[in-house]
C-alpha cells in the first residue's frame, strides 16, 4: 500500500510577493517606465529634489493635457481589439468641436435666442458634439460592417473628409469666446477645489475597497483561489495612497493670489489677508475618470464587452456563434465618435476656442496610446487602464523634452522611436508568456 500521508500533508509551494498579489507584470512595467520618465525629466530640469518636472503646477497641467488623447484611447481600444483601427479620430475631433462652437455661438443666439452663458448653452453644445460624433462613427462603422471596406481605408477617407468639413463648418476662421459653462471642462478654469476633492477621493477609496471586497467575496462564494488576507491589505493600502496621493498633489498647487482676489470680487466679497487655495481636481480629469469606469465595465461586465473581445479573439467561431458582428461593428465605431465629441469638448474648452488645426495627429497619439498600453494590433487584448496609462507616458515624453528644450522635430522622433520599441517589447513579452501576439 502506498503511503500518501507525506504528499497530502506536505506544505504549499512558496510564492514571491508579486505572485501572491497576483500584479499584472506588464501594468508593473509601465508603471515602472513612467516613474522613469518622471525622475529623468525631473533630474534634467534643476535635479532630483528641485527639479520642475514633477512639481504640483506640472503635475496639474500633465492631467487635463492628457485628459483628451485618454479619453480617445479607451475608444481605440475597442477597435483594435476587433482587429481595425481608426485614423479619423483627430479630424473627427475637429469636426465635434466645430459643431459645438458653431452651436455656441450662432445656433442658440440666433436661432433660440440664447446667448452665452445661459444655462442651456453649454448642455445644447454638448449634446450637439456628441451627437455629431456618433453618427459620424457609425457611418464609418456601416461602411466597414456592412459594406465591407477595410477600416483602414474608410478611416483614412475620413482623416481628409471631416477635418476640411470642420474647415467649411468655421469657414476657416477660430471660434470664440466660447461659453464660460462650457470651457469649466478645460481643466484651469473648472475644479472642483480642495475640500471637494478630498472628499471625491475618499469616495474613490471607499469604492475601491468595496470593489475589492466584492470580487474577494464572488470568488469565495464559487470556490475561486483568492488571495491572502495580507495580499488584499497591501493592495487596498497602494490603491489608497495612489488616490489620495494624487489629490494631495492636486491640491498643493496653489491658485495665485490675483486670481483669488477677482473670484473674490465677483462674489463681491473681500479675500481674507494670507489667505490661498488649490485648484484641485479638474474637471476635464473627472469626465476621464467617468469615461474609464463606463467602459471598463462594459469591458468586462457587459454582453457587449463580451462580444467584443470575443469577435477580436476569432472573428470567425464569433460569428457561427451568433454575435452579429455586422451590427458589432458599427457600435463600436459609434462608441468611439461619442468619445471624439467628449474629447472634442476637453480640446476646444482647454483652448477657450475652436481652432482650424485643433486634434491636429492625435489620431497617432491615440493608437500609439492604446498599442503602449497593451492593446495587441492582432485583436482580442487590451485594457482600458493601459491605455489611459500610455496616453499618459505619451504626454509626459512630450511635456518633458518641452521643458528641457528639445525642439518639437526631434520630439516626434522620439515618440516615434518610442512607439516602435513599446510594439517590439509587447511582442516578445507575449511570446515568453504564450500570449497572443
Amino acid at each position: 500500500m502506498t503511503d500518501t500521508s507525506t504528499t497530502a500533508s506536505a506544505p504549499a509551494k512558496p510564492r514571491n510577493i508579486i505572485a501572491s498579489l497576483e500584479l499584472d507584470t506588464r501594468l508593473l512595467g509601465m508603471i515602472g517606465a513612467f516613474i522613469v520618465i518622471c525622475l529623468v525629466f525631473n533630474i534634467l530640469t534643476g535635479g532630483l529634489l528641485d527639479g520642475r518636472f514633477l512639481t504640483p503646477r506640472n503635475i496639474f497641467n500633465l492631467t487635463i493635457q492628457t485628459a483628451s488623447v485618454a479619453i480617445m484611447a479607451t475608444g481605440m481600444v475597442f477597435i483594435i481589439v476587433t482587429r481595425h483601427i481608426d485614423l479619423s479620430v483627430g479630424s473627427l475631433l475637429a469636426t465635434c468641436s466645430a459643431m459645438m462652437a458653431m452651436t455656441q455661438t450662432v445656433v442658440t443666439p440666433e436661432w433660440l435666442g440664447l446667448g452665452l452663458n445661459h444655462p442651456a448653452t453649454a448642455p445644447i453644445a454638448i449634446g450637439v458634439g456628441v451627437l455629431t460624433g456618433v453618427l459620424i462613427g457609425a457611418f464609418h462603422g456601416w461602411i466597414v460592417g456592412y459594406l465591407g471596406v477595410p477600416a483602414f481605408i474608410v478611416t483614412l477617407g475620413g482623416l481628409l473628409v471631416w477635418r476640411n468639413v470642420a474647415w467649411y463648418l468655421t469657414t476657416g476662421q477660430t471660434i470664440g469666446p466660447l461659453d464660460h459653462n462650457f470651457t469649466l471642462f478645460g481643466g484651469i478654469d473648472g475644479t472642483l477645489g480642495p475640500t471637494l476633492s478630498w472628499g471625491f477621493g475618499l469616495i474613490a477609496v471607499a469604492l475601491a475597497f468595496y470593489a475589492m471586497w466584492r470580487g474577494r467575496a464572488n470568488k469565495v462564494a464559487h470556490e475561486f483561489p483568492v488571495k491572502p488576507l495580507w495580499a488584499e491589505a497591501v493592495l487596498g493600502a497602494l490603491v489608497a495612497i495612489a488616490i489620495l496621493g494624487f489629490v494631495a498633489i492636486l491640491n498643493a498647487y496653489e491658485i495665485p493670489g490675483p486670481r483669488l482676489e477677482r473670484l473674490f470680487e465677483a462674489r463681491g466679497e473681500v479675500m481674507p489677508e494670507g489667505y490661498t487655495s488649490g485648484y484641485g481636481i479638474p474637471y476635464s480629469v473627472l469626465l476621464l475618470i467617468a469615461v474609464a469606469v463606463v467602459m471598463t465595465v462594459v469591458a468586462q461586465r457587459t454582453r457587449l464587452g463580451r462580444y467584443i473581445f470575443a469577435t477580436g479573439g476569432n472573428p470567425d467561431a464569433a460569428e457561427l456563434s451568433g454575435i452579429n458582428t455586422r451590427l458589432l461593428t458599427v457600435k463600436v465605431f459609434a462608441i468611439m465618435g461619442a468619445l471624439c465629441g467628449l474629447a472634442g469638448l476637453v480640446a476646444s474648452a482647454r483652448l477657450s476656442f475652436h481652432s482650424n488645426d485643433i486634434g491636429t495627429l492625435d489620431e497617432l497619439r491615440v493608437i500609439a496610446a492604446a498599442v503602449i498600453g497593451g492593446t495587441a494590433l492582432s485583436g482580442g487584448l487590451g485594457t482600458i487602464y493601459g491605455a489611459i496609462l500610455g496616453a499618459l507616458i505619451m504626454q509626459s515624453l512630450q511635456s518633458g523634452m518641452a521643458m528641457v528644450g528639445v525642439d518639437a522635430p526631434f520630439q516626434n522622433i522620439v515618440v516615434g522611436a518610442v512607439l516602435v520599441v513599446a510594439v517590439l517589447i509587447d511582442i516578445i513579452y507575449r511570446k515568453r508568456t504564450g500570449a497572443k501576439v
